[in-house]
């Protein structure tokens, strides 16, 4: 089962966001999900509290995930669970090497700012360092966050061709701001028991959470075959 980690270095990148989406999507495929919250704001740990188990046995969170405790979670949550995310703090840590020598696919969260692209900057190099000077590759790739469904930046192109010049991976899908995104945290429930008739635009949040986890999905072919990346209609109807 992988371990995929979600690293940034700065804050505010929207990592919590993008762990949040995917878990709650590979679980409602019928996986079983861990997560590790080793994020001292602790966002997901409190959106799990109060979330009343929405997502029943197929989700778990272990929280106050530290350096001295993140070997022994991982290796309980490896023979229990289909795949362990690890939400990482949004501050240089040694958390962030120990995670992702665990790793089997890592996940950048960089929002459209020259701030955020140093953030990630950081863990690119980390990466890079480890296949240069250990043979070690672990295949990564950035999440363009907060994206903007109606404009396109200067910053974010800016941002775009950085991670050009870097030959670094971007998933086509990016994370469309939605106020959806906002709300799931507040209120304990998923993009699939919020009430639509109180958040808008539900339906495109969806969507864009499917497409997401459908491509990170795919960046672990060992682990996840292509028969269990299911199309949006099959998805709507396990909702």
């Amino acid at each position: 089962m992988p371990v995929i980690t979600f690293a940034n270095t700065k804050g505010g990148a929207g990592k919590t966001t993008a762990v949040l989406l995917v878990a709650t999507e590979l679980a409602r495929m019928g996986h079983k999900v861990a997560v590790l919250d080793a994020d001292p704001q602790h966002w997901i740990t409190r959106w799990h509290d109060s979330s009343d188990n929405v997502c029943g046995d197929r989700l778990s969170v272990t929280s106050y995930v530290t350096m001295g405790t993140i070997d022994r979670h991982i290796a309980e949550e490896r023979s229990r669970a289909d795949v362990v995310l690890i939400d990482l703090p949004g501050a240089r840590s040694p958390l962030l090497a120990k995670a992702i020598g665990y790793s089997n696919y890592v996940l950048i969260p960089v929002q459209g700012s020259a701030m955020d692209a140093q953030g990630g900057a950081h863990v690119i190099e980390l990466l890079q360092y480890l296949e240069v000077k250990a043979n070690i590759r672990i295949p990564h790739s950035v999440v363009l966050t907060r994206v903007n469904s109606m404009v396109t930046t200067r910053a974010l192109l800016a941002v775009k061709g950085l991670l050009a010049s870097r030959r670094v991976h971007v998933l086509d899908t990016p994370i469309i701001e939605r106020s959806a995104y906002r709300d799931v945290f507040g209120c304990g429930k998923t993009l699939y028991t919020m009430d639509p008739r109180s958040v808008s635009n539900l339906e495109k949040a969806q969507e864009n959470a499917q497409a997401l986890a459908g491509e990170v999905m795919r960046q672990l072919p060992s682990y996840f075959g292509q028969s269990t990346v299911r199309t949006s209609q099959q998805l709507k109807n396990v909702a």
